[in-house]
């Protein structure tokens, strides 16, 4: 009668000398590349933003008016129609191709996105989402960024610290967190509620736009004490050039400028707050993307960038007198012959072949005007 509590003595020191063995071995999360060169040097990337980084988070709302999964979105994308807002890849799969992550990102909201699909990372962007909790609101259901920070912390951080034993400070470095958001704040928030330019917008404009690097300094300080240490922002596109702004105006007037300067005041304080979160979060690296930038060049000079039309969707657009928005193509609408030489896919989102030229430069980019204060690659050679 005492065999059975000798078996299982004899497992319960066998357990013990396991776990002291463990305590002494590195945990999964800090093995490093074989090789100093190697090219993947993270591994993974945890996405925030709106959607211009959504992989398909809206696809699993209700009630959300900001969706992309349906045909001529994904025309071009492998797996066809899967939620991104342009024609093929946008500019989160682009960044893991040229890291050589295994995988795609997949969206958080998928019931799948769990187990070894979390470990190379996780994507929690939501399309009309912002910075500030109400933005979006119009569009119907969205993930504001508070609560998209909200899912990492409670969902998959606690199931990643499990899978790859290890706790969230030591195995977060080796991940990229990117956040692309700040423009519906502008177009779905603050012009809403001013879409007359007058002298009395220029102190409203800079307070608000205060508000929105205040808040997202908050957010990034959050990131950080969960033991995120590599960031990378995205800048604000030019707001004022997308087609849906376009169609409304004469060819000769070209963009709205007042958009554009809100964009830009945003982008200016976004770089300079690069700085102030370096200096204040030790052992923190960030890269400030200048999107709008790249995106404004080409669009200024679109022959000489490859493109043909700088101006019109390339998708059959819903106009807002036919009852859609502006911004998103028609469900199964027409779309462009030649996809490629067209910089916007639809009424505001890029093409895969503009968003190939920002991923391309925001990886390898040595021109601080694009990219800053270092590159992405640069970034990821930092551990």
């Amino acid at each position: 009668m005492t065999l059975p509590n000798t078996y299982s003595l004899s497992h319960i020191i066998l357990f013990l000398l396991f776990s002291l063995l463990a305590s002494f071995l590195p945990c999964n999360c800090t093995s490093k590349p074989k090789q100093p060169n190697e090219a993947r040097q993270v591994k993974g990337m945890f996405v925030f933003g709106s959607s211009l980084v959504d992989n398909g988070n809206n696809n699993f709302l209700q009630n959300s008016m900001a969706k992309a999964d349906y045909l001529p979105y994904g025309i071009d994308f492998p797996l066809g129609p899967s939620g991104r807002f342009t024609n093929g890849k946008n500019v989160i799969d682009l960044l893991g191709d040229r890291l050589k992550l295994p995988s795609l990102i997949p969206a958080f909201a998928d019931p799948s996105t769990k187990g070894n699909k979390i470990v190379h990372g996780v994507n929690y962007a939501s399309g009309a989402s912002g910075i500030l909790d109400e933005t979006g609101i119009v569009a119907g259901n969205v993930i504001n960024l508070k609560q998209q920070i909200n899912n990492f912390e409670e969902v998959t951080l606690p199931e990643l610290e499990v899978r790859l034993g290890c706790k969230s400070t030591e195995l977060l470095p080796h991940y990229l967190f990117i956040l692309g958001t700040g423009g519906n704040d502008y177009s779905l928030n603050y012009f809403l509620s001013n879409p007359i330019p007058n002298n009395n917008n220029v102190s409203s404009l800079q307070f608000f736009t205060a508000k929105l690097i205040t808040s997202l300094y908050n957010h990034l300080k959050k990131l950080y004490s969960l033991g995120g240490r590599r960031f990378v922002v995205m800048s604000i596109n030019p707001l004022g050039c997308s087609p849906v702004i376009q169609a409304s105006r004469p060819t000769h007037e070209g963009c709205r400028q007042d958009l554009n300067q809100a964009a830009r005041l945003f982008n200016a304080r976004l770089r300079q707050l690069v700085d102030v979160a370096k200096s204040q979060l030790p052992h923190s690296n960030f890269v400030f993307v200048n999107s709008y930038r790249i995106m404004h060049k080409i669009i200024t000079h679109p022959t000489s960038n490859g493109f043909n039309d700088a101006r019109s969707a390339c998708c059959e657009v819903a106009a807002l007198n036919e009852g859609g928005n502006g911004i998103l193509c028609k469900k199964d609408g027409r779309t462009c012959a030649n996809r490629s030489m067209h910089v916007f896919f639809d009424g505001l989102h890029p093409t895969e072949a503009v968003n190939v030229i920002i991923a391309n430069k925001a990886f390898a980019s040595n021109l601080t005007a694009d990219v800053y204060p270092i590159n992405i690659n640069h970034l990821a050679l930092l551990y």
